[in-house]
């Protein structure tokens, strides 16, 4: 009988400009929530992030979860590791990373893996747990094992109406209190099919929204009990549909729940002048912008429908409504090399953007691009911790390993958050950007110093490669030498020696 659950999100490898924001993803709180309406259950969430894990809980459970992205993977791991070798519990995973490789997961233990929106195959698997009957081939969605081997069920479809579930409870992860960043989402999946992006697989290209009276009660719950923490909206892109987020918007100012918060956005989001004046009337603080690339041909080879045009109106015109723009870059495209990194850099200074991440592309399971690189074998890493968008893990095509970690990962985030132009806010009195600027220049130093082994290891073998190059290169043209003292012709023919050509009557040269 399951009386008590532990859900456990792992913490995220190293370090990065919003490392300081603690954040946890919501599928954890949700399923608790889920357990809890269904079941009844003691359940208890450990986010590593803000408390450490009390094994004594995580032993006393009947089912413990984890759930994890990628760059987790290996921390998630090593927790069921840990279970495994010190209990008997069943352990389920779920999250994007065990969706697309269920295998994986189940290779190193786990009993149970979710595959995509998990929320009702767990509510069927528990209730299978408590005796309810059934039989674990009928939950769509599930893999699991058992001593025949390993088991996939048929893909389940997904949630249609988001309102049918609970609200994510956020008081069962312990220290929750500690959370100055409050997450909401209002909608899942997106239309765009952006290639490096694996949204789309796991959520699907039909937005699916929740109820905005729905989403208003979470708004008052989570305010009312912390009245100084600012919203998040998890949304992939919050003004995915102009009319429900005007809606919402709507409410939220009629209500006066107002927080400040912050929001993923396309730059078409200012196409909508009354969209705008809503956002900042309702304390839109800051916009994160999924820019990717001032290269046009980058654009149209993630698949990104829009411009560079586009992306200089956007950070023009959100700037007007003195809301903050956070700009996300995606390198090392096949079509980027050092000028376009160098470029990219120069735009970013130059359009006023407030803060900016130049993350290196990652191919992550799930994704075209992950795809691609793995069948043309140009993938040359297999710890998953580096699948972060800090560490290149593959083989540009216009520039090597380490010139892209260099260039993209090293140079173009210092050049951004240089002391100097820390130090230009400080004179313009921005004291706020100035210590943000300030903080995300002492991390990049932290990820330097954190990662000078994989650096050093990508250095080593750019300049093997590159001296390999150099001995192919001598090599070929001692053989040409030796060929012409010979008397071959690079075809491999003998050439005559002397008299004439038979068909042309030149004298041949000795």
């Amino acid at each position: 009988m399951i009386n008590k659950v532990v859900l456990i999100e792992p913490k995220s490898p190293g370090f990065h400009v919003f490392s300081k924001f603690k954040l946890p993803r919501l599928g954890l709180p949700l399923l608790g929530a889920l357990l809890e309406r269904e079941f009844g259950v003691e359940v208890k969430i450990y986010f590593q992030e803000i408390a450490r894990i009390d094994w004594g809980e995580v032993m006393s459970a009947d089912l413990v979860g984890i759930s994890t992205i990628t760059p987790t993977a290996p921390v998630a791991y090593s927790l069921l590791d840990r279970i495994k070798k010190e209990s008997e519990i069943p352990v389920m995973m779920g999250g994007p990373h065990v969706s697309f490789l269920a295998d994986e997961a189940l290779e190193r233990g786990a009993d149970y893996v979710f595959r995509g929106e998990g929320e009702e195959a767990l509510v069927e698997l528990v209730r299978q747990l408590n005796g309810g009957g059934g039989d674990l081939s009928s939950i769509a969605g599930l893999s699991y094992r058992d001593d025949d081997g390993f088991h996939h069920n048929p893909d389940r479809g997904r949630i249609a109406h988001l309102s049918s579930l609970p609200r994510p409870d956020l008081t069962l992860i312990e220290g929750f209190e500690k959370l100055r960043i409050i997450p909401v989402m209002t909608s899942r999946g997106c239309p765009y099919d952006c290639k490096f992006c694996s949204v789309t697989s796991m959520f699907g290209r039909r937005y699916r929204f929740r109820d905005t009276d729905d989403v208003m009660a979470e708004l008052e719950e989570l305010t009312a009990r912390s009245p100084r923490a600012s919203v998040f909206f998890y949304d992939d892109n919050f003004t995915a549909s102009p009319a429900h987020t005007k809606e919402l918007l709507r409410k939220m100012k009629e209500k006066g729940i107002t927080p400040n918060w912050h929001a993923q956005a396309r730059v078409d989001v200012v196409e909508d002048e009354e969209l705008m004046t809503l956002m900042k009337e309702t304390n839109c603080v800051n916009l994160f912008l999924g820019l990717e690339s001032i290269n046009p041909a980058t654009l149209e080879a993630y698949r990104k429908a829009q411009t560079v045009a586009d992306i200089e109106r956007a950070v023009e015109v959100i700037h007007k409504y003195k809301i903050r723009v956070h700009g996300m870059f995606v390198l090392g495209s096949d079509e980027d090399d050092k000028e376009t990194i160098r470029e990219t850099v120069q735009f970013a200074k130059r359009s006023g953007i407030d803060t900016v991440q130049f993350l290196v592309l990652t191919p992550l399971p799930g994704t075209e691009t992950f795809d691609e690189l793995k069948r043309d074998g140009r993938i040359f890493v297999d710890d998953w911790g580096k699948f972060s968008g800090h560490h290149v893990v593959f083989k540009p095509a216009k520039m090597s390993p380490f010139q892209l970690q260099k260039w993209s990962g090293l140079a173009a985030m210092r050049k951004f958050y240089s002391i100097p132009q820390c130090m230009k806010l400080g004179v313009s009195f921005r004291w706020k950007d100035m210590a943000i600027r300030m903080y995300a220049h002492r991390t990049l130093n932290k990820w330097k110093a954190s990662n000078k082994y994989f650096v050093s290891e990508l250095k080593h073998r750019y300049k093997a490669e590159r001296q390999e190059r150099k001995a192919e290169r001598a090599h070929r043209k001692q053989e040409r030498k030796d060929r012409e003292v010979v008397g071959i012709s690079p075809e491999g023919t003998a050439r005559p020696r002397g008299g004439v050509h038979s068909e042309s009557g030149h004298p041949t040269s000795e």
